[in-house]
């Protein structure tokens, strides 16, 4: 499908492995704007989970303190067609966004992103996403942790197909791999 995105802001995706500075990558992009930079969380705060809230923290304080953060772990659509130029948006991570939304049925589920797709495509703010990759391990001996890595893994396909720009994390390189690399198709089957 085609979008019209004369009238939006770019889309750029940082994809890679846990811990690769995909969040680091992501958050020099939104700095390199010279935007006000609005920082999307999609991760649930769990005060019984001391070691969650330690990396949380650890973003935190990694961000400059002028950007605004918004905590948003269902909502995404909502937040990308409600703030307005001249902001960038860094939305960190992909994954903690799957994940709260595994409860979902199969149908649901193609909705929310469908309506996330489309809301990318019209937002009139530049975006920044965190996703990371989950395919490159093993496949998961459970339906759950299948389904988590099959969403997110299509997901990251789909926004990659849409984006301006698309980079790998690792090894301690940032890849723009839409210039190394050739597009494919955003739609194919599950």
């Amino acid at each position: 499908m085609l979008y019209d995105r004369s009238n939006t802001g770019q889309i750029i995706l940082v994809t890679g492995a846990a811990r690769s500075g995909k969040s680091e990558w992501a958050e020099s992009l939104a700095q390199k704007s010279g935007k006000s930079v609005i920082y999307v969380a999609t991760a649930l705060e769990n005060a019984d989970d001391p070691e969650w809230q330690a990396r949380l923290e650890k973003h935190r304080r990694r961000r400059p303190a002028q950007w605004q953060t918004l905590w948003v772990p269902y909502t995404l659509c909502n937040t990308l067609s409600e703030i307005l130029p001249p902001h960038c948006l860094l939305i960190d991570s992909l994954g903690t966004w799957v994940a709260n939304g595994l409860d979902q049925d199969e149908m649901t589920w193609e909705q929310t992103t469908t309506q996330l797709i489309n809301s990318l495509t019209q937002a009139r703010v530049d975006v920044i996403l965190v996703g990371e990759e989950t395919g490159w391990g093993v496949v998961p001996a459970y339906p759950l942790g299948r389904t988590f890595r099959d969403r997110l893994g299509h997901l990251i396909r789909q926004i990659g197909g849409i984006a301006d720009e698309v980079y790998l994390v690792t090894g301690g390189y940032a890849l723009n791999v839409s210039c190394l690399g050739e597009k494919l198709g955003t739609t194919f089957n599950n």
